[in-house]
């Protein structure tokens, strides 16, 4: 039994859906879960419209309908026929936005994040399980909230492991000797069934969860690069196609930061020991990287890049030092603003962590943090993450950069940095 997901990239158009198609045809016709994505770039339009919900902003209505034009533009390439049901189900779809919107918000954003956000999963797989139907590979579609239940942790939910393994080897194994089924990455359910999702990206996670609860042969990620490699070609110009690396490489760089897998990926699969395969969907015939119990270390050095990062350095009031029951408080800020620290150092009499940008969140984090320490910071810096690092990798990418905080360790190195001021 194998698991697959394809992301938003690999169904952005009819075309896309078509090459999945083509894709899954190759494989066998039974004992295959496919997780898709919501098609695009449809996730950021519903975000988008579900903060102009939020706001009571009418703008809300133009988004909602540019999400429905841009689905219904891909079925009428994909289904000739208008009356195939496909076209009744996606709009019934949609009215679970539109009930949403005749009223004004009053729930909290989070909430309304999960009911509105969660529709472009439902929405995707719908138009996927019915064209794999019309092209004669048998799909069944199936509600991802039916398995993957959760806590109410809106927005970055906690899986409850217990009764997700429970609801999906109930169900799923009958399903998957019929033939191959379809179903959504990114969203659950609570006790309560309302919807819940799992954090932006989070399809990779869910295909884990699956794949975990289903001891599947393996897990194939369908991406739109050729595997892993040891640095984003956004950066870089030339970059290496790792072959295998060992989970405990992969959740060190999807930890920091790397974007070919959703960090919360590897474990589910890593206590299964089943392999996870990246694979590219624009060149389905070429192998990808695998993701194994190996060994060894990383062949080449990766490099991790992430900007428009935030420096905090935090001081007491009365330069006392740093100890554990302020860096308790600390915590417990960050925790409480839903920060991320991206990388930290402490000295006697100071703290300082990098973060991601985010206006609204670092102006109360900042806020709340003054409350008891000093606190001074700088924008617009870019943080970049070595594993396995040598001075020469270091020099490599601090030309021309002032370095503001250097953290070491083993086998990794991380470097806060701005550009340097032209004379």
């Amino acid at each position: 039994m194998q698991v697959f997901k394809f992301g938003g990239a690999s169904v952005k158009d009819a075309e896309g859906v078509k090459n999945l198609t083509k894709i899954v045809q190759n494989y066998p016709k039974t004992n295959l879960l496919i997780v898709v994505s919501a098609m695009g770039k449809t996730t950021n339009k519903l975000e988008e419209l579900t903060w102009a919900y939020v706001k009571g902003d009418e703008v809300m209505h133009q988004l909602f309908d540019e999400v429905k034009a841009f689905h219904f533009e891909i079925i009428s390439a994909l289904f000739k026929d208008q009356k195939n049901p496909i076209y009744d189900d996606v709009a019934n779809t949609f009215v679970e936005i539109e009930w949403l919107l005749e009223e004004e918000a009053s729930d909290s954003a989070d909430y309304l994040y999960d009911q509105i956000v969660s529709i472009g999963e439902l929405v995707s797989t719908k138009i996927v399980a019915a064209y794999l139907n019309l092209v004669g590979v048998f799909s069944i579609w199936t509600d991802a909230r039916d398995y993957i239940q959760t806590d109410n942790n809106y927005r970055d939910a906690n899986v409850i492991w217990d009764k997700t393994e429970q609801e999906i080897q109930k169900h799923l194994p009958s399903f998957l000797n019929k033939g191959i089924v379809v179903t959504q990455g990114f969203i659950g359910s609570t006790s309560e069934n309302f919807t819940s999702t799992l954090g932006r990206e989070g399809s990779d996670y869910s295909a884990a969860i699956f794949c975990a609860c289903l001891n599947g042969e393996s897990l194939t990620i369908w991406k739109d690069v050729p595997g892993v490699l040891n640095a984003d070609p956004k950066w870089f110009d030339q970059t290496e196609k790792i072959a295998e690396l060992s989970y405990h490489d992969a959740i060190e760089l999807t930890y920091y930061g790397a974007t070919v897998i959703h960090p919360k990926t590897i474990k589910p699969i890593q206590n299964k020991g089943i392999p996870l395969y990246v694979r590219s969907f624009l060149e389905p015939e070429v192998e990808g990287t695998a993701i194994t119990n190996v060994a060894t270390p990383l062949p080449v050095p990766s490099f991790i890049f992430k900007v428009n990062q935030v420096l905090i350095s935090i001081f007491p009031k009365d330069f006392s030092f740093i100890i554990e029951e302020n860096l308790s408080h600390i915590f417990n800020i960050f925790h409480k603003n839903k920060v991320k620290v991206n990388t930290m150092l402490n000295s006697a009499i100071s703290f300082s962590v990098s973060v991601d940008n985010d206006d609204e969140k670092i102006k109360q984090l900042i806020t709340d943090l003054s409350e008891t320490f000093k606190v001074k910071y700088n924008v617009g810096l870019e943080l970049v993450t070595i594993r396995y690092y040598n001075q020469e990798t270091i020099d490599r990418v601090t030309v021309n950069k002032d370095i503001l905080l250097e953290v070491k360790s083993r086998h990794t190195c991380q470097i806060v940095m701005k550009d340097k001021l032209k004379d």
